[in-house]
């Protein structure tokens, strides 16, 4: 049992002084010819330990997708970062690094990228196509897991280089970072286990499920910490049951879900990391509809920021695994501004004297939430309080999944509590675009759509936009998300888990390895 391992370390430590009092401090040898006096040129203490085998079990749900384009569960999906490869894969770090993608072109206006594929295969033995690809980003648009990456491509074509090349209607400098989706055959698309070209096969029958390590798999890796040739996969049930699967069983890697309801607190000896999500908790204003008419202006909702402790709420939910930001952008990134974080974080003051140039109105304003999501619950009875503590009048209105919905679709709400996934260039468009998938409450804007159209073509114009967003109070930033990794303590320990990439490892190539530079003599761009 895990949660006793300490324990079993201590008893043996014990034993081990009272045995070892008489013995001297020597390694100890065996009998036998092989290591006798007269074989002096073979010294014991250089030989080495044979390497013991990697054992791994895992976990994943039967009863959810396990296609990479309709799946939304975090469990399964871990396993993807095993059984399939993107054009691109992103770090936790944000950085993009190559995987199907042998070469890539990039025009110097950001506009157009063309990737060239490697001469790569399937698990089934089958050459990756260029028709494979296209395919493969085709049901990407279309599906919701990955429709909002889609938002400023125009148009894809592939060559008969084998290269497929996109098309872009504004210029995005990280483009790279949103090519890391799975790429699986053309013809398996809809299929329930598609077959990908990563190192290891899904399979399943009558008996159970396994994954085994693909012999011929196409390429290798320097920094793959997977190296079991079989997993055995444990049908998973609920969270609990998953914990408890971890604690004292043999799942030796779990990927949990510290801010959500279902999630359950690991308790025994293990290795954690913290892995990106791209979900952003936010507060919604409804800017034209609202029965106060009170956030029309910018007076009141550019305040709410100064009002809301994020560090506190962070700490009193999310178990801990949240991060608290004042600006729409996560933490963990490389581009995020600790300065302009800190200029609009918890200042009550600064919300107090707002309020005093204020219309408030008579009527409490109405803060909606989802009331199926019970982390949401209790988040939204915090910033209540805390509002309330700064002099505003606001009650909680609570509605189940689909009522919330259409209530946020049809404007009946002061604010809302709302959150969204954000593709990993933290592109905030969808939001200000007309007509945008998240323009709730009337908060498109053309300035600030424009402010995120540069912030894309360049990522020093970040700031820019987090600042105007800030200073408008549209939208009010209070925290993203994470995912808790655990593992078998020396298991992985250079394990570095990414978004929608738990296992993530390298090719040992970087962006730059694989970027064809431009001729500016022959440029048409």
């Amino acid at each position: 049992m895990k949660r006793f391992l300490p324990l079993v370390l201590c008893l043996t430590l014990l034993l081990g002084i009272f045995s070892g009092c008489a013995a001297e401090d020597r390694p100890y040898v065996p009998h036998g010819d092989a290591l006798a006096p007269e074989d002096a040129d073979v010294n014991v203490l250089d030989i080495e330990e044979e390497e013991v085998a990697q054992e791994l079990t895992l976990v994943y749900y039967p009863d959810r997708s396990m296609n990479p384009f309709t799946s939304n569960d975090f469990t399964n999906r871990m396993l993807f970062s095993l059984i399939y490869q993107g054009l691109f894969a992103t770090s936790a770090e944000f950085e993009s690094v190559p995987i199907l993608c042998e070469n890539y072109r990039v025009s110097a206006d950001y506009r157009t990228y063309t990737v060239y594929i490697h001469d790569a295969a399937f698990s089934d033995g089958t050459t990756l196509t260029i028709e494979d690809v296209l395919a493969s980003f085709e049901a990407a648009k279309e599906s919701k897991y990955y429709s909002g990456r889609f938002t400023h491509l125009a148009k894809m074509e592939i060559n008969e280089d084998r290269s497929i090349t996109f098309y872009l209607r504004t210029p995005v400098e990280d483009f790279l970072s949103l090519l890391d989706i799975p790429i699986v055959k053309a013809e398996q698309i809809e299929a329930e286990h598609p077959v990908g070209t990563g190192p290891y096969i899904f399979e399943s029958s009558l008996t159970g499920a396994r994954m085994r390590r693909n012999p011929a798999w196409w390429c290798s890796s320097p920094d793959l910490q997977i190296t079991a040739e079989m997993i055995t996969l444990v049908q998973a049930e609920s969270a609990t049951q998953i914990r408890d699967e971890f604690e004292f069983s043999d799942v030796g890697l779990v990927c949990t879900d510290p801010c959500s309801d279902s999630y359950a607190d690991y308790r025994c000896d293990y290795e954690l990391w913290n892995c990106d999500n791209g979900i952003m908790v936010y507060l919604g204003c409804n800017v034209a509809y609202s029965q106060n008419e009170v956030f029309e202006t910018d007076t009141l909702r550019s305040a709410i920021t100064y009002a809301i402790d994020r560090n506190e709420l962070v700490k009193d939910n999310y178990n801990g695994f949240a991060r608290p930001t004042a600006i729409a952008m996560d933490p963990g990134h490389p581009y995020y501004s600790e300065a302009l974080n800190a200029r609009y974080s918890y200042d009550p003051v600064k919300f107090i004297n707002a309020m005093n140039f204020a219309d408030l109105p008579r009527e409490p304003l109405r803060l909606l939430v989802n009331s199926d999501d019970s982390m949401r619950m209790r988040l939204a009875r915090n910033i209540v309080d805390m509002l309330t503590e700064c002099g505003l009048n606001i009650e909680m209105v609570e509605k189940r999944n689909n009522e919330f919905i259409q209530d946020v679709k049809y404007g009946k709400y002061d604010l809302y509590l709302g959150q969204t996934r954000l593709p990993p260039n933290m592109d905030l468009s969808e939001f200000f675009r007309p007509w945008g998938n998240l323009s709730w409450g009337s908060v498109d804007n053309e300035g600030l759509y424009d402010l995120c159209k540069e912030a894309l073509d360049n990522h020093g114009n970040f700031p820019n936009l987090h600042k105007a967003l800030a200073d408008d109070g549209r939208i009010i930033p209070l925290l993203f998300c994470g995912y808790a990794v655990y593992a078998d303590r020396g298991l992985v320990s250079d394990m570095e888990p990414a978004r929608d990439n738990v296992c993530f490892y390298t090719l040992g190539r970087t962006d730059t390895d694989a970027l064809i530079p431009i001729d500016y003599h022959n440029s048409e761009g």
